[in-house]
């Protein structure tokens, strides 16, 4: 019976290889493979953004957090994201888009923070790609953590064999096309993630017994619709959690200031003009997929809450069996497929950027920004895809434990960007007084209490369990302007460009 659904889900990988073949004739040079040329339109470019932002976290991670304890804990990230997505669109897109251009021609965010503040010695640059690898690491091996749990669900295949094949998908399309056929599958994947979360919310809700069911069951269970509690399935009682997890949620809308995979988006539109119309795509696509996801979540719990296989990090499942039990004799089988295929969209969508962006981290500023400056484009792009293959291998390593928590793979790495880039992104373009002493010192701190927090401090409890990147922004954002401040200022070439990225974005 599960044929059909494997067919589906095969055909599927097959397109996106084939688009990865299609676009690789459209890379001349490394401008074309790392930031398509700065050709993207409105529409590619808000679903790229996003979907590459949600990752199989949108499809797992959240729905299974709200299935377990309810609005609290998912809903208040969920707002945060929300919040998050609109102000990076909303300050940081055009302005970003006009600045890396007129600071000579950036085409990573690396090369923008170290030619933004004039790094001959490429400190900003070596920084950034060292955490990026770090992070987009980890990062990467929670999206292969989902497919293992894909297709181990559904067809009862090797956990580990399963990630193995998917992560060999996306390195094959990711190499050969670049950015650009990352974007283009975005696109696809973003409106295929759309898809399979509204039909198995109404499939579900339908057979819940409609909404005031769903409504009717969670107001039954302890704090499940509680704003200040959640609901504690272990012991069935709602348990207080005060102002501290709520701001931690909305925390997670800090991150997205210092997102490389979405901030490069920025970067490629064609026109600037056209960065309104790409954020009312993109706010509209968020919406609508963050509540749905919540709302999977309960529905999800009003129907299986008594499942042995959904306990614990069982829950990420949730999605994965309404699909598999929702449907069977409802639609065919081929068409579960490609609903199902969503979760292969949300991984692939946001694993195929974070490989790109790692593997121009080595390739343009590393390699040929700190090592070898004088290299052929030829050169350049072998680096990159031998780079994929390589994290691609460590990620497999990573998520090699079919137990890992896809939502604590993607939390660790969100406040790593988040409290390095995030602060700095910021500043950079808004304060023409931050300079390159001030501006490594922020990308560092923010750096390392995201890495280590988790590991030292939030082991004390109480106050010091907030959610790492809100300390790791604080800090980082101090420590720019102090440091700034004690120190010489920017030279005029800085200013002056400063200056004209302002120009240009007030002039539009």
């Amino acid at each position: 019976m599960s044929i059909p659904i494997l067919i589906a889900m095969v055909l599927y990988m097959a397109m996106v290889i084939g688009i990865g073949f299609i676009c690789s004739k459209k890379n001349q040079n490394s401008e074309d493979y790392f930031l398509g040329g700065r050709g993207l339109g409105p529409w590619v470019t808000a679903m790229s953004a996003e979907a590459s932002d949600m990752s199989s976290w949108l499809l797992m991670g959240l729905p299974g957090l709200a299935f377990a304890t309810g609005f609290s804990q998912a809903g208040w990230t969920a707002i945060g994201l929300i919040l998050g997505t609109y102000l990076n669109w909303k300050i940081i897109a055009k302005r970003l888009r006009h600045y890396t251009e007129v600071s000579e021609n950036s085409i990573t965010v690396p090369d923008f923070f170290s030619n933004r503040f004039k790094d001959d010695k490429k400190i900003l640059s070596s920084i950034s790609a060292i955490m990026i690898l770090i992070f987009f690491t980890v990062y990467t091996a929670s999206g292969f953590a989902a497919c293992g749990t894909l297709f181990n669900s559904v067809f009862g295949l090797n956990y580990q064999a399963s990630m193995i094949v998917c992560a060999a998908v996306i390195v094959i399309y990711t190499s050969l096309g670049g950015f650009l056929a990352a974007s283009t599958t975005d696109l696809i994947q973003g409106l295929l993630m759309s898809f399979a979360i509204v039909v198995v919310l109404i499939v579900g809700i339908v057979a819940a017994g409609g909404v005031g069911s769903v409504i009717e069951y969670g107001r039954g269970l302890e704090g499940f619709f509680d704003i200040m509690k959640y609901h504690d399935p272990a012991s069935g009682h709602a348990v207080s959690q005060g102002i501290l997890p709520i701001v931690s949620g909305l925390a997670w809308g800090l991150g997205y200031f210092g997102m490389p995979h979405i901030l490069v988006r920025f970067m490629a539109i064609r026109d600037p003009e056209e960065v309104k119309k790409s954020r009312n795509i993109a706010m509209t696509w968020v919406l609508i997929s963050l509540a749905v996801a919540v709302c999977i979540g309960f529905t999800g719990a009003a129907l299986y809450s008594d499942v042995p296989e959904l306990a614990g990090n069982g829950n990420q499942r949730i999605f994965i069996y309404m699909t598999t039990h929702l449907f069977q004799g409802i639609i065919p089988l081929f068409i579960a497929g490609i609903i199902l295929s969503g979760i292969l969209a949300a991984t692939m969508s946001t694993s195929d950027s974070q490989l790109l962006i790692a593997s121009s981290c080595v390739s343009k500023d590393l390699f040929q920004g700190l090592l070898k400056k004088e290299v052929s484009e030829k050169h350049v792009l072998m680096i990159s895809r031998v780079t994929t293959i390589l994290i691609a291998l460590i990620g497999i390593v990573i998520a090699m434990d079919e137990n890992s928590s896809v939502f604590g793979l993607v939390e660790n790495a969100w406040a790593g960007f988040g409290g390095a880039f995030g602060p700095l992104m910021l500043f950079s373009l808004f304060w023409k007084r931050t300079n390159l002493k001030g501006a490594a010192a922020g990308m560092l701190s923010g750096g390392i209490i995201a890495l280590v927090w988790p590991f030292t401090l939030a082991k004390l409890g109480g106050i010091f369990e907030i959610y790492c990147l809100l300390p790791a922004f604080i800090v980082s954002s101090l420590l720019i302007v102090v440091v700034s401040l004690c120190t010489e200022e920017p030279d005029d070439v800085v200013k002056q460009e400063f200056d004209q990225a302002k120009q240009l974005s007030m002039e539009e």
